[in-house]
């Protein structure tokens, strides 16, 4: 090919290039293609549907809750709560495959992105070294290459006019690129937080399957029969003594007494403020899900940047030996690493616990736990020391007002942080606290001949799922 057949070649070459990218708008703002968006049009359309649901049966269990107490209408309660349930992991898993989904429409579209970058630098590569050639031949080749001179250097405008709209569309795709992967981010955040509760669910699952058991033993018991239903009631009033004597079970922990719990609970109450039953029912809760999760050791399931050298300088100021302390295992989302009876994360624990940075050495004067229990340094495996960080945590969050509001919002915090207070789909595990609170209430009523439990109980907009 001669040279000037080789020039025109590469400006027609670079053109196309350029037209290309002269439809990037087109490129990367394109309509999600037909399917994908008759799928994610089914799911909003379900999710829809199951809110609709989910609100029409809290609005019947408000109506039910405010009847008289009887047979009928407690088994309608058990009903209706287990269909709720049931609604919200269904819609779980359809914003899990929602948001799923998205995730993969941005990694196609910074898949594209890229492949057109890549060939958008390969044309450019080609047009430098025609541009090259040109700005090294001289004038009498030039001359006897060209049709004319005047051809030779409309050549080199059209290849620097050519040169300066890529670089802008080079400039265009990157800033699109950057724009895809934070949505891409941002998505990638929302969807941590749904499947981050797939262990939450799977303690859901659980209680939803006790709720049934509870129904069919009460229809068992009872046989249909109101009068066998109150005698029933009646004897499932526990005392004061079987009550300090039952156990209450801690992950990464031996089990204590109720009594023992209480009177850590209590101890955070008067250092804290916070009301003993909602921190018991904080811990229930963080223990059952422990029982999942509890099994992992940090060398594979802990965070090695963020946790594991904390982990390290915990365990060792503590002289215990880090490959046999439990730690929550990591799920396929995230990572794992959270110890003892409150499930905190070693980057947390050392908040509040006196460990700081550069090299994580424990200082007593950062403690505020030790401060509060006299353990220098605190043990996050130590139900004493767990029962204090929650508290300290908790209040740190507005549980200290010691209302079923500032509770409940408290215990959203504890789960996934404040951001998460709103979301509806995460309020069962609220929920759930405050009915263990509830229980827990009741149960030191009994112990301290109060009635705290009763007035609760007529703040149905907190307690009347329980």
């Amino acid at each position: 090919m001669n040279t000037g057949s080789a020039r025109a070649a590469a400006v027609f070459f670079a053109g196309a290039f350029l037209g290309a990218a002269l439809l990037l708008p087109a490129i990367t703002l394109a309509q999600t293609p037909p399917t994908v968006a008759s799928e994610q049009a089914a799911l909003q359309t379900q999710l829809n549907e199951i809110d609709a649901q989910i609100s029409a049966l809290q609005t019947s269990l408000t109506s039910t809750e405010q009847q008289q107490t009887s047979l009928e209408r407690d088994l309608e309660i058990i009903t209706d709560q287990i269909q709720e349930s049931q609604l919200a992991i269904e819609r779980r898993n359809l914003t899990i495959t929602q948001l799923s989904q998205s995730i993969q429409q941005k990694e196609d579209t910074i898949a594209g992105l890229n492949d057109q970058l890549q060939a958008e630098y390969a044309s450019l590569a080609a047009i430098l070294r025609e541009e090259d050639e040109l700005d090294t031949t001289s004038v009498v080749v030039a001359a006897l290459t060209s049709s004319s001179l005047s051809n030779f250097f409309a050549d080199i405008d059209q290849f620097g006019a050519i040169n300066e709209s890529m670089q802008q569309s080079f400039t265009d795709i990157q800033s699109s690129t950057k724009l895809n992967e934070q949505a891409k981010s941002d998505l990638e955040d929302q969807l941590g937080q749904e499947t981050q509760l797939l262990q939450v669910q799977q303690l859901q699952q659980e209680q939803l399957q006790q709720q049934e058991n509870q129904k069919n033993q009460i229809l068992t018991a009872t046989k249909g029969q109101a009068q066998a239903y109150q005698s029933l009631i009646t004897s499932k009033q526990q005392t004061a003594s079987q009550i300090q004597a039952a156990l209450f079970s801690l992950t990464g922990a031996h089990a204590i007494s109720f009594a023992q719990a209480l009177q850590y609970a209590q101890l955070a109450e008067q250092k804290t403020g916070i009301r003993p039953a909602f921190l018991l029912g904080i811990i229930k809760e963080e223990s059952n899900l422990g029982q999942n999760v509890g099994t992992g050791n940090w060398q594979t399931d802990m965070n090695p940047t963020r946790d594991a050298p904390i982990f390290a300088a915990i365990t060792r100021s503590l002289g215990l030996d880090p490959d046999t302390m439990p730690v929550s295992k990591k799920q396929w989302y995230g990572w794992g690493g959270a110890m003892g009876p409150a499930q905190f994360i070693p980057s947390t624990w050392a908040l509040y616990a006196g460990y700081s940075a550069p090299d994580w050495t424990y200082n007593p004067a950062n403690d505020r736990i030790g401060a509060l229990t006299g353990n220098h340094p605190p043990n996050p495996w130590n139900p004493e020391d767990a029962f204090m960080a929650a508290a300290l945590y908790l209040t740190d969050d507005g549980a200290a007002a010691q209302t079923p509001r500032s509770e409940f919002i408290a215990a959203m915090c504890y789960l996934a942080g404040c951001s998460g207070v709103s979301n509806k789909s995460l309020q069962f595990y609220g929920n759930q606290v405050l009915c263990n609170e509830l229980g827990y209430q009741q149960d030191i009523d009994i112990i301290d001949g109060t009635h705290d439990a009763a007035a609760m109980e007529q703040n149905t907009l907190y307690y009347g799922q329980c």
